[in-house]
């Protein structure tokens, strides 16, 4: 078993994934989703977010091998982060998603030098927005931003366009495909399910 598998595995078992071909979600911005996401739940169990660090140790040395800082996004990147950076035996930082309205209003916390090497952790990619911002606000105070790390991704159109316009690499341990690959040996979903569940990958916006 590869460890994206082993760790969309973890990710269902422990319900930080849930999956509803036929009884979709609501996000937030009002999009229906088969899926929903949180995985702040894996900071309950040490042996998946053990797997989880072990996963973001190797893709840091493997992509970023030069990273310099770990920076986490505000607040659910923030946990991995330091993980990995206690990992890694670097610096961490985090980044609000605005800065303080009080004290020295400052939007990232923690110190580096001007032109470190940063990676920013989060925890998932859906639009990429969260991840992109934190990025642009590391650039305007002096880091070199290698890319961008996470749990998991959609895998939407909307998150790859925008990475690479910002010209950002970004790379997760696991991601939608292999998850309803997962899902579908374990029995949580049925071949039936997976044409839709695909589609909705693909043009989330025409799914309902």
């Amino acid at each position: 078993m590869n460890h994206s598998f082993e760790v969309a595995k973890a990710l269902l078992s422990i319900g930080a994934v849930s999956i509803q071909p036929n009884d979709p979600f609501t996000w937030t911005s009002g999009m229906k989703s088969p899926i929903y996401c949180d995985n702040r739940i894996t900071m309950s169990y040490p042996e998946v977010r053990r797997s989880i660090i072990q996963g973001f140790a190797a893709l840091i040395k493997e992509r970023f091998p030069e990273a310099e800082v770990i920076a986490g996004t505000a607040t659910a990147g923030i946990p991995h982060a330091a993980w990995l950076a206690q990992e890694l035996d670097l610096p961490m930082v985090y980044i609000r998603s605005a800065a303080k309205e009080h004290g020295k209003g400052k939007q990232i916390e923690g110190v580096f030098e001007p032109g470190a090497k940063m990676v920013v952790i989060e925890d998932l990619i859906s639009t990429g927005s969260s991840v992109i911002n934190a990025v642009q606000e590391a650039r305007s105070e002096g880091a070199e931003v290698l890319g961008a790390a996470a749990i998991f991704t959609y895998e939407l159109p909307i998150s790859f366009q925008a990475f690479q316009d910002l010209g950002i690499e970004f790379y997760t341990i696991t991601n939608y495909t292999t998850l309803i690959d997962c899902a579908l040996e374990s029995k949580q979903i049925e071949q039936k399910d997976m044409k839709r569940l695909e589609e909705w990958k693909k043009d989330p916006k025409s799914w309902h």
